[in-house]
């Protein structure tokens, strides 16, 4: 439900809204292949200081000045696939939000590592009146879109399309549904 009196929803408060692990059931097609793949997997993200070495090194690579992003964030994953189940897929990224001075609901999103090629990736991102975050990201072989929203505050979905570079056609799509765990506390 968007927020009251058109007040779109601002990156901060996505990335607040998206800390926690969450448990991930992912549909994918790829069809190069013509093969359906179905993935299970952990996510956690959480949240980094504005002054965290590895932020900082991210924003320099980019010539970003570090007092223009907000929430930074490193998310890992861990999950197996259907498609190769002795293979443990595993991994982590740090994810710099820049948001536009202008257009608080947009911006770009610095990333050391891509999600269509394990590369560091600069993509653009906004947030739509329904809340809905949406990133696009270019790469050398191919280009990526991800719209991610929230059911409710423990249960978001996520869509991904792997295009052509060309954006001549689609070479993966997928579908998430992600719900929160609770983190018990140890005695």
């Amino acid at each position: 439900m968007p927020n009251s009196q058109f007040q779109l929803m601002n990156i901060t408060e996505f990335v607040e809204r998206s800390i926690g692990r969450w448990r991930s059931q992912r549909s994918v097609h790829h069809l190069a292949f013509s093969h359906f793949e179905a993935v299970q997997s952990v996510i956690d993200i959480v949240a980094l200081s504005l002054d965290d070495q590895a932020v900082l090194d991210l924003c320099k690579s980019y010539n970003i000045d570090a007092q223009t992003v907000v929430s930074p964030f490193r998310m890992s994953w861990e999950g197996q696939s259907d498609w190769d189940e002795n293979e443990v897929l595993k991994g982590s990224c740090i994810l710099v939000p820049v948001p536009d001075p202008d257009h608080p609901n947009r911006g770009q999103l610095l990333r050391d590592q891509g999600y269509a090629e394990t590369m560091a990736a600069v993509g653009t991102y906004y947030l739509t009146e329904d809340e809905t975050f949406v990133l696009v990201t270019g790469y050398d072989r191919a280009a990526a879109e991800e719209k991610i929203w929230f059911i409710n505050p423990n249960v978001r979905c996520r869509v991904s399309l792997i295009k052509t570079s060309a954006n001549t056609g689609v070479v993966t799509a997928s579908f998430s549904s992600e719900i929160r765990q609770e983190i018990k506390n140890k005695p």
